[in-house]
């Protein structure tokens, strides 16, 4: 399990959950599952991204938590989850069907939100019938389903076969990150966010990527290496909104608006100017309203729609 270095306060320090529990994966692998807000409340489902924890969705847990059961879980080998010898896209799509089945009830409907490597897990999971059976509506921020390494503009050399291959050892480097140092801020906030983020935001997101086992980030940097999930968004046949920053290294606008072409029912493309690859921690207010809209339109009016007709 990673160490667990997150802010302690401030906008970006984790809520305290109001239950959590372990989950079972399909292979045995254990979820560590928090739950916060209202038992009764509308469902909110967040899947966070390589190299995160649920400590990445703080600031959505605390505004929607007061009106919303909000449930975020850590990836395996991220967080509190320990670590597992099998890392691919099904286990992704095995996770997510496990969390669901154990924190909804039957026919019990969520809007579920995927960053980076969590909107990955979504698309991996689109075809599986639990998924189908518990997904209203999907939010998918700052992602893509196939050629990251080749579309990704951390280095800034001229797309091409060179920049492939040295962007392919960088982000599958097995190399520490070490302590979160200056430097460290620097380099992370280069690769990952927006040159206007403030620095409260930089030191969340260094304290938790850094919190990753170096093990762990690079055994899923293959998966990401030979992602291919393009079948995957053919199939998410839900209503799903699509959030990117403008200046994503990792995930750049072309996967938003491959997703937007491909998707089935695609309700919205954001794209936010000047924002980079951390979205939730970049924009929280943004990425907030866009999951309450998601919930209002398609939870809980299909929630007042089951009401009436059987009054």
């Amino acid at each position: 399990m990673s160490r667990l270095l997150h802010v302690s306060s401030g906008p970006y320090a984790p809520p305290v959950p109001a239950r959590e529990l372990t989950v079972t994966s399909a292979d045995g692998s254990r979820l560590h599952v928090e739950v916060h807000g209202p038992e009764q409340a509308p469902p909110v489902v967040l899947v966070h991204g390589w190299t995160c924890s649920t400590a990445f969705w703080a600031a959505q847990i605390r505004a929607l938590a007061a009106d919303h059961r909000v449930i975020a879980y850590d990836q395996r080998g991220h967080g509190h989850s320990p670590a597992s010898p099998a890392c691919s896209t099904e286990t992704l799509a095995d996770d997510l069907e496990a969390v669901l089945a154990a924190t909804l009830a039957p026919g019990e409907r969520a809007v579920i939100a995927g960053h980076s490597m969590g909107g990955m897990t979504v698309m991996a999971a689109s075809a599986r019938p639990r998924f189908q059976a518990h997904a209203a509506a999907v939010l998918l921020c700052s992602t893509g389903s196939s050629r990251l390494v080749a579309e990704s503009t951390v280095l800034p050399l001229r797309a091409g076969r060179l920049r492939t291959a040295l962007t392919r050892r960088v982000l599958g480097s097995r190399a520490p990150l070490g302590p979160v140092t200056p430097l460290a801020r620097r380099i992370l906030k280069y690769a990952t966010m927006g040159a206007g983020s403030a620095p409260h935001m930089v030191e969340a997101c260094a304290r938790i990527v850094h919190a990753c086992p170096r093990k762990v980030r690079h055994a899923w940097s293959h998966v990401l290496n030979l992602l291919d999930l393009d079948h995957g968004v053919r199939e998410l046949a839900v209503p799903t909104a699509v959030v990117v920053g403008s200046h994503d290294r990792l995930t750049p606008p072309v996967h938003a608006r491959a997703l937007v072409a491909a998707l089935p029912q695609c309700v919205g493309l954001t794209e936010l100017p000047g924002l980079g690859h951390m979205t939730p921690v970049e924009a929280p207010e943004l990425v907030t309203g866009r999951i309450r809209e998601l919930v209002t339109t398609y939870v809980n009016s299909a929630a007042d729609t089951d009401v009436k007709e059987g009054a």
